[in-house]
């Protein structure tokens, strides 16, 4: 992350049932998938938990106005210029809103300085993008300004503005709940953050004084209502005027809400400003409910079935699973044993996990045993279902020596690869695929890149889950395969590699996974464009794995051998003014902090765990943006093609 986030996220904290070889799930299309029975050491235990979601803090230094016009098709929006430096967009969902600007003295603009400086744009991608109007002008008085608008009288405007404020100050919001279901409060905190790079952040009040803070709520079928946010401590809030404000709703229906935190105010010199931070949050049903004590069942080989009762669960349903097992050492010490987890179907009102009795012999830990911090979450948005802090777990007599050290193997880690009907058994020779990102088509030339194969699922809008299940079935075609994958594919193929067997798993090679562009930490323009499209529509619609908040759940999943085997290239647009902010994407740069790609910020775009080959100025995430697109580097195709395993 960026130097300034670290320190002011510091700073906001400060303040069958037994499987042999694993039991088969669904697929939408190709053989069924097999869940791999994940584990790993106790040294991991932090790392796989469920992530604090202060952690994944927005930090906007821009506002996302909302512009709704009267009975004549009037509409004005006050626009606050610290430094006397307009940077603006007007989306107005393809109507045309004949802008005028006023300066604070109530001098019109001439309509032609205007129109000089606006520029057709679309902020995001070609199918989930909107487009709109870029304004871009400098040298004016600083102060209040006011952007009058005007759509045709008796149809239903409206739109919004889209500002980029100073860097110096921005509003820094996370969300203070877990769970994401139909009936439950969610809570959203924010305060202010003043950043110069040099001292400690001021935070609240020593960063801004807020004159008024509402949370925009914007419903799936776009009702919007307004809810007050609270300094005063009896909100779970904090103290009463420590500067962190509270606002809360509970949703009443499945779908992707949005949570908009909206505050103006002054900064510590006395100019006005505005901020939101935009929320983009899946709601999902309730769901099962852990319905007794664990039970771990002898299988073959040294393994143990650990099953779980659920109540209220849906067969044939897959959940990601997570618990920590713990036993008893020889005078009454609590010893922990291993993570275990993964995906898993229920069957017969039950979930089971796999455990190799080799974990419980390198921890020299004895009955009884228990799982602790266990969550069940829905496996496209890793939402909570249920959890536990403690869960008993039985276990039969153990067939392993307690005080044995033993060797962290595949098995442990993974559990028994697939028998022969395994995927890729029948299927012959190997393969480099090529995997396109969200929203997308197939953008590798695939000619540089030698014994490859383009995947192609053009246009869509999938979960991690859904996305790399369709990798998997594509690459079933061949015994093994490795991948190359631009933007969210990169997410995708740790996925499948992590939580499914595949093809991935019989492929030989120097890199098994390569990416360009991934937002493996995210990025802001999701929680954006999802705004924007709840009013007017988005071709591909709303992707929580690509928000702060949904990256850090799905990461806090992926365990570190997985991540060892990615390997991933940043890029960012190349520098040419001093004196002025470049960009590689003129929409996107008033949303996204130096240096960017144009869809992802080069801190959000890193994997903890995995191999960074390499960051590249001048080179942008897509083809139409300022320099060339990232994807088309025929030297760095090259080496991927030439490391990548097959």
């Amino acid at each position: 992350m960026h130097k300034r986030t670290n320190a002011i996220l510091r700073a906001m904290l400060g303040a069958s049932l037994m499987w042999g070889t694993g039991a088969a799930l669904a697929a939408d299309a190709g053989p069924a998938l097999l869940p791999k029975q994940l584990a790993g050491p106790p040294a991991e235990f932090e790392a796989m938990r469920a992530p604090d979601p202060a952690g994944a803090a927005i930090l906007s230094r821009s506002a996302l106005l909302p512009v709704v016009f009267d009975a004549s098709g009037r509409a004005e929006v006050r626009l606050p210029l610290h430094d006397g430096r307009l940077e603006a967009m007007l989306l107005a969902g393809g109507g045309d809103w004949s802008p005028r600007l006023v300066s604070p003295a109530g001098v019109e603009m001439p309509a032609a300085t205007l129109a000089d400086a606006a520029r057709a744009s679309r902020l995001g991608g070609e199918h989930d993008g909107q487009a709109g109007t870029v304004l871009r002008l400098d040298g004016l008085v600083r102060g209040d300004w006011t952007l009058r608008l005007q759509a045709q009288p008796g149809k239903d405007a409206r739109g919004y503005v889209l500002l980029k404020g100073a860097d110096g100050l921005e509003l820094a919001s996370h969300q203070a709940h877990r769970r994401q279901v139909v009936g439950e409060e969610m809570r959203i905190l924010a305060m202010l953050a003043a950043d110069d790079g040099i001292s400690a952040p001021r935070l609240g009040h020593e960063a801004g004084r807020v004159q008024s803070a509402q949370l925009r709520i914007l419903a799936p079928d776009g009702r919007e209502s307004l809810r007050p946010m609270f300094d005063d401590g009896r909100h779970a809030d904090g103290a009463a005027r420590d500067g962190q404000l509270a606002g809360a709703f509970v949703p009443t229906s499945t779908g992707t809400w949005i949570a908009q935190v909206v505050v103006r105010g002054h900064d510590r010199m006395g100019a006005s400003f505005v901020r939101t931070v935009e929320h983009a949050l899946p709601v999902i049903a309730a769901g099962p409910r852990i319905a007794g004590e664990a039970t771990a069942v002898a299988g073959a080989a040294g393994r143990l079935s650990v099953q779980l009762p659920l109540a209220d669960a849906a067969p044939g349903r897959h959940y990601r699973v997570f618990a920590e097992v713990w036993g008893q050492g020889g005078k009454g010490a609590q010893l922990p044993v291993a993570w275990i987890g993964g995906m898993a179907e229920v069957v017969d009102g039950r979930v089971v996990l796999g455990l190799d009795e080799r974990w419980i012999g390198r921890s020299g830990a004895g009955a009884p045993f228990e799982l602790r911090e266990l969550r069940i979450e829905d496996p496209d948005h890793f939402i909570p279902l249920a959890t536990a802090a403690r869960v008993p777990l039985s276990t039969p007599r153990l067939r392993i020596h307690r005080a044995i050290a033993a060797h962290i193997d595949e098995t442990m880690t993974m559990g028994p690869r697939p028998a022969a009907a395994g995927p890729g058994a029948t299927a012959t020779g190997s393969k480099l695929v090529l995997v396109h990102g969200y929203c997308s088509a197939g953008v590798w030339p695939q000619s540089q890149f030698a014994n490859s194969a383009t995947f192609l699922d053009a246009n869509q809008n999938r979960s991690h889950d859904q996305f790399a299940q369709r990798i998997r079935n594509f690459g079933a075609q061949w015994n093994s395969f490795g991948t190359v994958a631009h933007s969210q594919g990169g997410a995708a193929s740790l996925h499948l590699y992590a939580y499914y067997w595949s093809g991935l798993d019989n492929a030989s090679g120097a890199r098994l996974m390569q990416s360009v562009g991934t937002p493996y930490q995210g990025t802001n323009l999701s929680g954006i464009i999802a705004t924007i499209g709840n009013w007017f529509g988005a071709a591909c619609g709303s992707n929580s794995n690509m928000t702060y908040s949904g990256a850090s759940a799905w990461l806090a999943g992926v365990p570190t051998w997985a991540r060892a085997k990615a390997n991933y290239y940043t890029t960012a647009f190349r520098t040419t003014n001093w004196w002025t902010n470049d960009y590689c994407h003129i929409a996107s740069d008033l949303v996204l902090g130096d240096p960017e790609d144009g869809t992802v910020e080069r801190s959000y775009a890193q994997l903890p765990g995995a191999t960074n080959r390499g960051h590249t100025v001048g080179q942008c995430h897509t083809a139409g943006m300022r320099d060339p697109a990232q994807y088309r580097d025929a030297g760095r195709n090259a080496t991927m093609s030439a490391n990548a395993a097959r």
